[in-house]
């Protein structure tokens, strides 16, 4: 697929590792330039250097308030230009609705939702002057509540909507922006999650996996690369006439409309 993607500037988030570093590879590959942020600058240093175009990383931690301005400065001070950000960062707390903390809420909403309002925000001029895009990397859990997910569904879920909402702002200002919702992805954060159920059963990872994809009626968890290569059609030409789409990649766990 030629996304005609070529020599244009993307600003990554959360890139260090799992879906957000299979992004920036597959933009990489399809010639992007690029900016990536996260929290742990070696982490982000390795992604850069398995990326074959030029690349820039910078460390910064996306929940405090100033940090998405800073991160659009220094892409414009890199490359003059910005065509692309993928809102990929936020990690939120699992648990028991009545055990979770008010700075656990807090924390989930500070690095998922509003960085992604803040970097969106930043980015938005240069967007408009560039008839660039966002890709939001949201979940499967802001269609479907689950009980112990309610931090991450609900930030979701409002991801989703802020989609809907800049997209209708894009209509007339030229800005694409469009959604991700991923399902049980093969990242390390899931890797932990089957390496405990396997512990607690006495069983073999292998098992553990295969149980817990049962469990969820799906035939097998997806891979970070399949997320990437969504984000790479979703940013070129070839989605031109997608505008505020939620695009569930979740293996059919997704029952509902």
């Amino acid at each position: 697929m030629d996304a005609n993607l070529k020599g244009k500037v993307a600003i990554i988030t959360g890139a260090s590792r799992g879906i957000g570093k299979a992004i920036a590879q597959r933009l990489s590959s399809e010639g992007m330039r690029l900016i990536l942020a996260a929290r742990s600058d070696a982490a982000l240093q390795e992604v850069a250097a398995s990326c074959k175009t030029e690349c820039h990383a910078l460390a910064l931690d996306l929940r405090q308030e100033e940090s998405p301005q800073t991160l659009i400065s220094y892409a414009i001070s890199k490359f003059g230009s910005v065509d692309l950000l993928v809102n990929n960062a936020g990690a939120t707390k699992r648990g028991d609705f009545l055990d979770l903390t008010e700075a656990d809420w807090s924390d989930g909403f500070a690095l998922k939702f509003f960085s992604a309002v803040r970097c969106s925000r930043s980015a938005w001029p240069h967007l408009v002057k560039s008839g660039g895009a966002i890709v939001n990397i949201a979940g499967i859990g802001g269609r479907t509540g689950m009980a112990d997910f309610s931090i991450g569904g609900s930030v979701n879920s409002a991801l989703l909507n802020l989609t809907k909402v800049l997209a209708d702002k894009g209509i007339v200002e030229g800005v694409k922006v469009n959604a991700i919702n991923p399902g049980y992805i093969e990242t390390d954060r899931l890797r932990a999650r089957i390496d405990s159920l396997a512990s607690s059963h006495n069983i073999s990872h292998q098992q553990a996996s295969t149980e817990m994809a049962r469990q969820l009626e799906i035939s097998r968890f997806g891979h970070p690369d399949e997320i990437a290569s969504a984000v790479a059609f979703m940013a070129s030409p070839l989605s031109s006439y997608c505008q505020g789409t939620i695009l569930d990649i979740d293996g059919g766990q997704t029952r509902t409309l």
